[in-house]
């Protein structure tokens, strides 16, 4: 008797779920982002993901109507490998501060908030994952120090340009941070407002990596190549890039994202470390754009090439993202590997739980 009700409420189950189950004809909802159109890839931030320095720049950013963004379509963001992404958007602006990043009405050479037109590109497109590059242009202006440890070089000061910058260099770092932090959240909020949960998506912080080093051979420390004196390069790529690194990891912990350290990324391969041989490069020497000069809306922009990650750079970064996307890790680091490409190593701070 029992087998026999039990056969029956089976039976009554089963018709239940096949009359009110899902309609076949109905749209499955795919997994993942939330929203409509192609699976994306998105790269904000300043000119380490815009692409400067890799050329062939986007003509509207290229100086028209005052808009010198410099996006490549060398950048990393459209190298970026990841299953099932088959779009990729560069919002990165060159010079652009971590306000220009943020919600708000701050402007990059005529541009709005790169986080506002984040918003706009959520209506037609899934976003998988945001790469982000800021911190540079905020206190530390770490490309601005760069040309003034040049100038250092041109005008023969009796010390290196570096001695001055270690004076308040940990303060500039300190008040850095929390810029790259509201960022970052004004990044998370826009995703939120559109629905997305912290599972939908990736957010990935990376830091810089020196464009020039101590290895320079000396015959091209010069306008010909790198005009800066050894102290300065060493500072640079042995100090600077570090500790701005290591404050860019506090910032992605406070604002829970991931973190890439990008710090030793270009280790044996910076500006003028190959001598007459640049092949190996992967950054930009001293770059100057001749024919701009006889512009007069051009000409203050002939050297903004200099000392950035070049096509090849962009590829190797590329590679090292990647790699990190496709694991669940916190924090990584790009290194060199055996095979002279970059790929995506365990961070050691991450590992010692500091």
């Amino acid at each position: 008797m029992l087998s026999a009700l039990a056969l029956a409420a089976v039976t009554v189950l089963v018709a239940v779920f096949v009359l009110t189950g899902p309609d076949p004809d109905s749209p499955v909802e795919p997994p993942g982002p939330p929203g409509t159109g192609p699976l994306t890839v998105v790269s904000l931030g300043d000119s380490t993901l815009s692409g400067e320095g890799a050329g062939d720049y986007l003509p509207d950013t290229d100086g028209k109507d005052g808009n010198w963004c410099h996006r490549s379509p060398h950048a990393a963001v459209h190298q970026i490998k990841l299953t099932g992404v088959v779009e990729s958007v560069n919002l990165a602006c060159s010079g652009a501060p971590s306000g220009h990043v943020a919600l708000g009405d701050t402007e990059q050479w005529t541009e709005p908030s790169q986080a506002g037109r984040l918003s706009e590109l959520l209506d037609d497109h899934r976003v998988t994952a945001v790469v982000v590059a800021i911190g540079a242009n905020d206190e530390p202006h770490f490309s601005r120090l760069i040309s003034e440890c040049f100038t250092a070089w041109f005008m023969e000061k009796d010390s290196p340009c570096s001695a001055g910058i270690k004076r308040d260099w940990q303060h500039r770092l300190d008040a850095m941070v929390p810029k790259v932090v509201a960022a970052l959240e004004d990044v998370k909020q826009v995703l939120k407002d559109a629905g997305y949960e912290r599972s939908d998506y990736e957010l990935v912080l990376q830091s810089y990596a020196s464009p020039i080093g101590p290895g320079i051979p000396e015959q091209w420390r010069n306008l010909n190549g790198c005009p800066f004196r050894v102290d300065d390069l060493r500072w640079v790529a042995e100090t600077g890039a570090v500790e701005l690194s290591e404050a860019l990891r506090g910032a992605a912990r406070q604002a829970d994202v991931r973190f890439l350290d990008l710090s030793r990324a270009g280790a044996g391969h910076e500006a003028c470390s190959g001598g007459d041989d640049a092949g190996e490069e992967w950054f930009t020497r001293f770059t100057v754009r001749w024919d701009d000069l006889e512009q007069a809306d051009r000409a203050s922009h002939v050297l903004q090439e200099s000392f950035h990650p070049n096509a090849e750079g962009h590829k190797q970064m590329a590679r090292c993202l990647s790699e990190f996307l496709a694991t669940d890790d916190r924090e990584a680091a790009c290194l060199e590997g055996m095979d002279g490409n970059l790929h995506a190593a365990p961070s050691a701070q991450s590992l010692a739980g500091s």
